[in-house]
């Protein structure tokens, strides 16, 4: 099994919390997949790590972190990764 490489920046705005980015993500991610004419390994992994963070994410605790630097105007981004086999995520403001 090959270890996962795969890191996904989500940039939530004033009108898109961090939720709906990853879920927006996700179904193009899966679109890109379904149309693509070969096996993807790494688009599969990006798929699997959206899909685990959106079922297990604490997306009102990520939106009350990450909400008052948005409105002060300042950029959020998150960072999803794969470490010891569960998906983690690191928040830096810009």
């Amino acid at each position: 099994m090959r270890r996962s490489t795969v890191s996904i920046e989500l940039v939530p705005t004033p009108s898109q919390c961090i939720e709906t980015a990853a879920k927006r993500e996700y179904w193009r991610s899966v679109d890109k997949y379904l149309k693509a004419k070969t096996e993807d390994k790494d688009l599969e992994e990006r798929i699997e790590l959206l899909k685990s963070f959106l079922e297990t994410a604490d997306f009102t605790a990520l939106r009350s972190r990450s909400e008052k630097y948005i409105i002060e105007g300042k950029k959020v981004t998150f960072t999803v990764f794969i470490k010891d086999g569960k998906p983690c995520h690191r928040m830096i403001v810009e």
